[in-house]
């Protein structure tokens, strides 16, 4: 329960946060900031995420007094990106390359992937050591102070750059909030097997590619649209996909910090197929939450918009919203449902395989299509992540992989069957209590349904729950 309460929470201020930035900024300089945080996301993903992964996968909290050796090799990693990564921003400095964005805005950016980064490792950190408390200061700290300091930057300044660098700064502070409580000792471990950055590159990397070429397709497309019609139609595209990506990111991290975890505990202590089996219930949960979300959102975004979008980018939306929730479904359900069948067995091909052909996709799309507005470009990610998708769940079915396919068809019928209900009231009256009502007739049709049949062992969920609230 502490979870689902640490998810609404951050999804709650993630939103927060966007859409005031959105308002205080205006479309065009929100389109720069966009820019640069998709760049940021890029950076992180391409020089460090294969660390967070390898912590994820390797780390064992150590006896009370002593080192993880696994953790001494990944911070030794982590310290060499961040010296690679400021050789490279001196490089460009000097050299003159802004890559499209303001000199300042530039180093913004890479000041924002690295705060991303050490955010990202604290955060797997606190959950492989079971910490929630750590995890919640962690999580609510950066959502607090983000929302408090980016804000008061964008009414201070109006500008992208200050902002971007707002945000870092309240990563910096919760990230030292926990960090003394996250410290292992200073003694060996004689338990240990040492920590191999080796094996880490050889099990992260190739997923980390999959997961760098997802980044690379946000910036592509928010990077020609800026060139082909200006950062104000970037800022439409990214405040959309902001909305969208801080919601399903969200959702799929979060599941994917606990669920891929069980699983690696599983495969531990009761084997490799106890474990193959865990990530099969798992690529049920995830569907069963993502789904319904998406959907969720598209039919109630009508009465979203009217209560929560700026009245800047109010009405020129929509179109663009149709195309970009399924396309950002997708690309989280390849993510953080499909990929760990594979990432479990370490065989990391397909997952690369799919995230290329997902950007080939985009890119010939983005190359040679006839593109000009953000609904052109969303429509394009759309084909895109969907291509990425459905090749990964035909590599995964090609692989021999058991899926729950009772659950996704419950998921699919329940979603299927709210759509039915909420449907017809849709552009009824769009507001505050039309948007509270749907949110309620919504989530009571499909919590009945999922309850009803069990979907994705929501009982067993629930029955654990009540014990553990006793």
């Amino acid at each position: 329960m502490l979870l689902v309460a640490l998810f609404l929470a951050s999804a709650a201020m993630s939103f927060a946060l966007s859409l005031v930035v959105a308002a205080l900024l205006g479309p065009a300089e929100f389109g720069r900031y966009t820019v640069a945080l998709a760049a940021a996301v890029a950076l992180n993903t391409v020089l460090f995420e294969w660390l967070r992964l390898s912590l994820t996968r390797f780390y064992e909290r150590p006896p009370a007094g002593a080192r993880s050796p696994v953790r001494d090799a990944l911070e030794r990693a982590y310290v060499a990106g961040f010296a690679l990564l400021a050789l490279g921003t001196t490089v460009a400095a000097f050299a003159g390359w802004t890559f499209g964005l303001p000199p300042l805005l530039l180093a913004a950016t890479v000041a924002g992937a690295v705060a991303l980064a050490l955010l990202d490792y604290f955060a797997v950190l606190a959950r492989a050591r079971f910490d929630d408390r750590a995890y919640a200061t962690l999580v609510l700290g950066r959502g607090f102070s983000s929302l408090a300091l980016a804000s008061l930057a964008a009414l201070s300044t109006g500008d992208a750059t200050t902002v971007l660098a707002a945000s870092s700064a309240s990563a910096l502070l919760a990230i030292a909030a926990v960090r003394p409580r996250l410290a292992d000792g200073r003694g060996a471990n004689p338990g240990a097997s040492g920590g191999s950055l080796g094996a880490c590159a050889r099990y992260a990397l190739p997923i980390v590619a999959a997961s760098a070429v997802y980044a690379l397709i946000p910036l592509l497309n928010r990077s020609a649209l800026a060139a082909r019609s200006g950062f104000e139609e970037a800022g439409l595209l990214g405040l959309g996909s902001e909305i969208v990506t801080r919601l399903f990111q969200n959702l799929g991290s979060a599941l994917d910090i606990v669920l891929f975890q069980l699983a690696v505990r599983i495969e531990q202590t009761e084997g490799r197929a106890a474990a193959e089996a865990q990530v099969a219930r798992n690529l049920a949960a995830v569907v069963a939450v993502v789904v319904p979300a998406a959907a969720g959102l598209w039919l109630v975004w009508p009465s979203f918009e009217a209560v929560f979008i700026p009245p800047a980018f109010r009405g020129r939306l929509d179109p663009m919203m149709t195309l970009l929730i399924p396309a950002l479904a997708a690309c989280v359900l390849a993510q953080y449902a499909v990929a760990p069948v594979f990432q479990l067995q370490r065989r990391t091909a397909p997952v690369i395989l799919a995230g290329l052909a997902a950007l080939a996709a985009n890119s010939v799309i983005v190359a040679f299509g006839d593109l000009a507005g953000a609904q052109d470009f969303a429509a394009a990610q759309l084909v895109g992540f969907g291509v990425g998708l459905t090749t990964l769940l035909g590599l995964a079915l090609i692989a021999g992989a058991q899926l729950p396919w009772r659950d996704l068809a419950g998921a699919a019928l329940a979603t299927g069957l709210m759509a039915l209900v909420l449907w017809p009231v849709r552009t009824v009256a769009p507001g505050l209590t039309m948007l509270s009502v749907e949110v309620a007739l919504g989530a009571s049709v499909y919590g009945a349904i999922a309850v009803a049949s069990d979907l994705a062992g929501l009982r067993a969920w629930l029955r654990s729950v009540r014990r553990h609230s006793k």
